[in-house]
């Protein structure tokens, strides 16, 4: 057959490449610049940290949820910060949840915390998956990486990881009346109702380590490591990639008569 298809581009040969150029923002790239074509993998591992999105597993039934840096909400942080955005987070639970070549979610949590509301709705989505999710923290799961971290069904932490527990703190003006201390207290108590309901920690325990004082340098709060954060129910055992990796697959292997029963 022939080819019907023409292009008024003029051909490539190695005396004259082509050099095209596309629209960039003003101030980013020069005007005349080469500018290298899009890769689908590249952008898919700048935006949410791996190369295959959940649509596509390519024979992996294991989808693997990095949340690492700074939780960032609805106010965008500087470029400098390493960052995890909820809205990068949130669509990628809803197609793990949606997708049947998916049996299992694996959440690898490195976080200094971040914005509150932000974190309550992952460690709620995280929660609300169907499928079995473990969570393994490495190097540190504080502030409200600490919901995140136990709203998996079954939690790991290393031996040199820490989290940090501490009242809920807001940056900027605060209008010191009582409605404003009254939010403080009811989104404090947001937090405390969702851990102690997700993990083996006793809500008065856990208010204990939150408002501790003398550890924290100019603040209240508790700064526990990987055996003390299973020792006082936070976490479920010490462990790293591989006790995950096998409890994941474990809990798999547990759901899949389950599931097929719904499938028929």
């Amino acid at each position: 057959m022939a080819n019907i298809y023409q292009s008024n581009e003029p051909e490539f040969t190695p005396e004259k490449p082509l050099n095209p150029v596309q629209p960039q923002p003003p101030g980013q790239v020069p005007q005349g610049a080469p500018v290298m074509p899009r890769n689908p993998v590249t952008e898919a591992i700048q935006q949410f940290g791996q190369p295959n999105v959940p649509g596509m597993p390519e024979g992996n039934n294991v989808y693997c949820l990095p949340i690492i840096g700074q939780i960032e909400g609805h106010l965008q942080l500087p470029p400098q910060n390493k960052t995890t955005k909820y809205e990068h987070i949130i669509p990628q639970l809803v197609a793990a949840e949606q997708n049947s070549a998916i049996e299992g979610v694996l959440i690898i949590l490195n976080t200094v915390g971040g914005d509150v509301e932000a974190g309550l709705a992952i460690a709620e989505m995280i929660a609300s998956v169907s499928k079995p999710t473990v969570a393994l923290v490495l190097g540190g799961g504080h502030s409200i990486g600490v919901p995140i971290a136990v709203s998996a069904d079954y939690t790991f932490i290393t031996e040199t990881a820490t989290m940090t527990i501490h009242p809920v703190r807001l940056t900027g003006l605060v209008i010191g009346v009582a409605e404003s201390f009254e939010y403080l207290e009811k989104m404090q108590d947001r937090v405390v109702r969702f851990v102690t309901s997700h993990s083996k920690i006793s809500e008065p325990d856990f208010r204990k380590l939150m408002l501790k004082v003398g550890e924290l340098t100019r603040d209240v709060g508790t700064n526990v490591t990987g055996e003390k954060a299973v020792e006082y129910g936070l976490i479920d055992a010490v462990g790293g990639l591989g006790d995950a990796i096998r409890e994941l697959n474990r809990r798999i292997e547990e759901k899949r008569p389950e599931a097929q029963q719904v499938i028929q």
